[in-house]
């Protein structure tokens, strides 16, 4: 099904921008004030970054990467807290949220055919719901271009690894470092690169609370839905 066909049936809210900028956090909240269905769409890079692990596929091994995208051994399902990732029918997800695997994950982001591979299994998120709100680096760009509300949220590269470190348990000074080469491919790769959206509503969320940046997303999805 095309992305425009799609969405003719759901309303869509793209949430972008850099790692710990609190897109996770922010697009899940907002999915629950709205009652719609939910997905981190980066678990797919994740994902397939952690199964070429697991399966020893190199990641300059495009014709392999591409073909892992549609391996069986592998799945996304979507819950109300997490996108998770199943392979070979184990719950995976825990994993893929490694710094490590994010950074391989960006590294195979790169590879056209590979985010062609995957373009449709993410559109196809929407499939059957009334909603959809979809966070990510490319949502609001490449996967839903035309998403009724497009966010961006960025944050002080000090903070968003401090924030980072504290859920991982991680040295911030090492998340920091690992961020900043994560943020330099996301935005100079030549596929689809971190980028603010067009006609986008863009959010720094380093002063405030989540509550807050939730408010505002939602207050402007709801002007935006009272002229529908």
């Amino acid at each position: 099904m095309s992305n425009e066909k799609t969405l003719n049936k759901t309303f869509v809210v793209t949430i972008d921008g850099p790692a710990a900028s609190g897109k996770s956090s922010v697009s899940r909240e907002l999915a629950k004030r709205l009652q719609f269905a939910w997905v981190s769409t980066g678990a797919f890079y994740r994902g397939l970054a952690l199964v070429a692990l697991k399966k020893e596929i190199d990641f300059d091994n495009v014709q392999g990467l591409e073909a892992l995208c549609h391996d069986p051994d592998w799945h996304i399902e979507l819950k109300t807290e997490r996108t998770c990732v199943y392979f070979q029918n184990q719950d995976v997800t825990d994993q893929i949220n490694h710094e490590d695997v994010g950074s391989f994950a960006s590294r195979i982001s790169h590879h056209q055919n590979v985010r062609a591979a995957l373009l449709q299994k993410q559109r196809d998120c929407a499939l059957g719901n009334k909603g959809l709100v979809a966070e990510g680096r490319d949502c609001g760009t490449v996967v839903f271009p035309e998403a009724q509300v497009k966010v961006y949220l960025t944050a002080d590269s000090e903070f968003r690894a401090q924030r980072r470190a504290l859920e991982q348990g991680a040295d911030v000074r090492d998340v920091e470092m690992a961020q900043k080469i994560r943020d330099l491919q996301d935005s100079s790769r030549k596929a689809a690169p971190l980028q603010v959206p067009p006609n986008s509503l863009v959010i720094d969320t380093t002063h405030i609370t989540l509550n807050q940046v939730v408010d505002q997303v939602q207050a402007h999805v709801s002007n935006l839905l009272k002229t529908l």
